[in-house]
């Protein structure tokens, strides 16, 4: 299962995902992309961040890590 929630957060498109894995765990994991850059060198793929029994918390723990890596490196 794949579920997407899109936001912008200082200049960025910010586009965490989970995924269901095969023992029901979900897999958070992130793209994030410069809103000003149309090329690959503004575009950032994380996977399996962490892992959750539930789709929801998998979702949020992506957008919280996108938000401070954004911080932190923006």
């Amino acid at each position: 299962m794949q579920n997407q929630q899109i936001h912008l957060y200082n200049g960025y498109a910010i586009k965490p995902s989970a995924h269901r894995l095969p023992d029901g765990t979900f897999s958070s994991n992130l793209l994030l992309e410069r809103a000003d850059s149309a090329r690959a060198e503004g575009l950032y793929q994380f996977y399996s961040l962490d892992y959750f029994t539930d789709e929801e918390q998998a979702l949020q723990h992506s957008a919280r890590w996108a938000h401070e890596w954004v911080d932190t490196r923006g």
